[in-house]
């Protein structure tokens, strides 16, 4: 069974008949790409899985007055890398510790994975991904491994196309520097 597009499942969700169908077929056709959006921003299976119910439930409460002027695609990233973010933002202050300690512990959970080997280059990479700043790690994330155009990434982020290729660089040299210096 082929997925309906995303007009087809905005069309059913507001018709109260199939709203709550289309929603649940809304989840099962972007929940693995945004779970894996999350994660990478977050780290922890069990942070990631937190952050996209409450994306999730944000999801449901605005998808109503969603006006359809972006994709829902775009519309969804936009609000799960907000979410991932306020989270990460929440965790600074409940700790009450800098932002590089809690990056610091972001690199010590991926050191701590029981099949991390910092000689292998994809747990290298992780661990600069981490060292860049929340913004930076978003736009790598949705560059890197979303493959996510810098038109759509504007929209996603809220940001000028030239200020994330200007961020893109700046973390891909960080993230080179790390990988080769370290």
């Amino acid at each position: 069974m082929t997925q309906p597009d995303d007009k087809e499942l905005l069309l059913q969700f507001h018709e109260p008949a199939t709203k709550e169908r289309a929603y649940t077929r809304i989840i099962k056709k972007y929940q693995e790409k945004l779970y894996w959006h999350i994660r990478r921003m977050v780290v922890e299976h069990e942070d990631a899985n937190d952050v996209l119910q409450n994306m999730f439930i944000k999801v449901w409460n605005g998808l109503e007055n969603f006006r359809e002027d972006a994709q829902l695609y775009t519309w969804l990233y936009r609000i799960a890398t907000n979410e991932s973010l306020t989270f990460l933002e929440q965790r600074k202050k409940r700790t009450a510790v800098s932002m590089d300690q809690v990056e610091a512990g972001l690199s010590n959970t991926i050191k701590a994975d029981k099949h991390f080997d910092a000689n292998r280059l994809e747990w290298k990479l992780q661990l600069a991904i981490q060292q860049l700043p929340e913004k930076q790690r978003a736009v790598f994330n949705l560059r890197y491994y979303d493959e996510m155009p810098y038109e759509e990434m504007s929209r996603v982020l809220e940001t000028s196309e030239g200020a994330l290729k200007a961020s893109y660089h700046h973390a891909v040299k960080k993230i080179e520097d790390f990988i080769l210096n370290r």
